[in-house]
């Protein structure tokens, strides 16, 4: 299924192109520094725009499912990495 990843970064919503991981990296890079710039790439074309991360800033991801027929390769069940707590 197509998806698509929402940033939300102080209430404003970004829309990102695959992959984020390296976003990801980026952003929790910055803010273990104590802040910092990181530049958030459009989801088409152009110069993205550069972001101010800080600690206690509130930032969620979100994938979002935008239609069309599921993918094969798509797993019908996700596993959680994560134990549970």
């Amino acid at each position: 299924m197509t998806s698509v990843n929402r940033l939300t970064v102080d209430g404003r919503d970004y829309f990102l192109p695959d992959p984020v991981t390296e976003l990801r990296e980026q952003i929790l890079a910055a803010v273990k520094a104590g802040g910092g710039y990181v530049n958030i790439p459009p989801l088409r074309s152009g110069p993205g725009i550069d972001i101010l991360f800080s600690p206690g800033m509130p930032v969620v991801w979100t994938r979002i499912d935008v239609g069309g027929e599921p993918d094969s390769s798509e797993p019908d069940v996700i596993e959680d990495s994560y134990p549970d707590v």
